[in-house]
């Protein structure tokens, strides 16, 4: 019943301005935390031992505070509110419709928009290159932003869910292979795949079964070629669903990257109907959850 009224939050309410800027979000507050072991930790070598050690004890930094929020009498409000905050479902919807009206009105303020759900760089992205960065993101923070937290809290509840957000945000900030990050962040980064596993592959069923796919040969044709051992998974499912070709050359801080499409017998000129078409995705898929959760309250 929690995870229930938790989607219905969150599909209701987001995440409103008002209130988070009054008070510090969770997510701020997560980075804060991962900040604060990377200044602390982050030198004098043994750097991948001490990334280690930092990424297991985010995790068992969120199960133990999972578990300390149970101990309150009458918790369920406190944890239906923190689910909703961690389930980044109407937040990632807006952040995807906002590309697509960005977009319509021109190439530069489509830029601009997209910049702020994406890593690569955008100063010289055509009309399509924006297109398919939004799809992109769309899937992957569907699955690592949604799917994920949801099937974390069904396996170990809110401890699980506070555990893979903590080490997600790890990822998301020194999981990457700068010359910096590639030893501390190293340990962050293949525990995120880890928790991943399961919800990216999750995730491209879901898409598939909501959209009536049910040929599962392009997905496991393009999934592996995926720089992603993760992201590959809902991106092969999106792109057939949109018949759009996803991923293809992009540039990195100022260098080109040639990566293999996904789908590439679909359209190379996504616009911004093919962007809001991901986002009506996304509310499916949400659709699919409630549903399950759902039937796990009735169980």
């Amino acid at each position: 019943m929690i995870l229930i009224v938790a989607l219905l939050l969150d599909a209701a309410f987001g995440e409103p301005r008002w209130l988070w800027n009054r008070l510090p979000h969770p997510a701020v507050l997560m980075g804060r935390l991962v900040g604060w072991c990377d200044a602390r930790f982050n030198r004098d070598g043994a750097l991948k031992l001490k990334g280690s050690l930092v990424a297991a004890g985010l995790a068992l930094t969120g199960l133990a505070l999972g578990w300390l929020i149970h101990l309150v009498p009458d918790h369920g409000v406190i944890e239906a509110l923190a689910v909703a905050i961690l389930v980044a479902q109407k937040s990632l919807v807006e952040h995807v419709r906002a590309v697509a009206t960005a977009l319509r009105r021109s190439i530069p303020e489509g830029r601009q928009a997209v910049a702020m759900i994406v890593g690569r760089d955008t100063a010289e992205m055509t009309g399509p290159d924006i297109s398919r960065a939004a799809i992109e993101s769309a899937a992957e923070n569907l699955s690592d932003g949604v799917v994920a937290p949801v099937f974390w809290y069904l396996v170990l509840g809110l401890p699980g869910i506070l555990a893979y957000k903590l080490v997600n945000t790890a990822d998301s900030m020194i999981g990457h292979l700068t010359p910096r990050y590639k030893d501390f962040g190293w340990a962050s980064a293949r525990l995120d795949d880890v928790l991943n596993l399961i919800p990216a592959r999750l995730t491209a069923l879901l898409i598939a079964l909501t959209h009536g796919w049910l040929d599962p040969k392009p997905i496991l044709r393009d999934a592996p070629k995926h720089r992603s051992p993760n992201a590959g998974w809902p991106e092969s499912a999106l792109a057939p669903v949109l018949n759009v070709a996803l991923s293809g050359p992009r540039s990195y801080h100022g260098v080109h990257r040639h990566y293999p499409w996904v789908w590439p017998e679909g359209r190379r000129d996504p616009g911004p109907d093919d962007i809001d078409a991901a986002a009506d995705a996304l509310w499916r898929v949400w659709a699919a959850l409630l549903a399950v959760a759902v039937l796990v309250a009735l169980t």
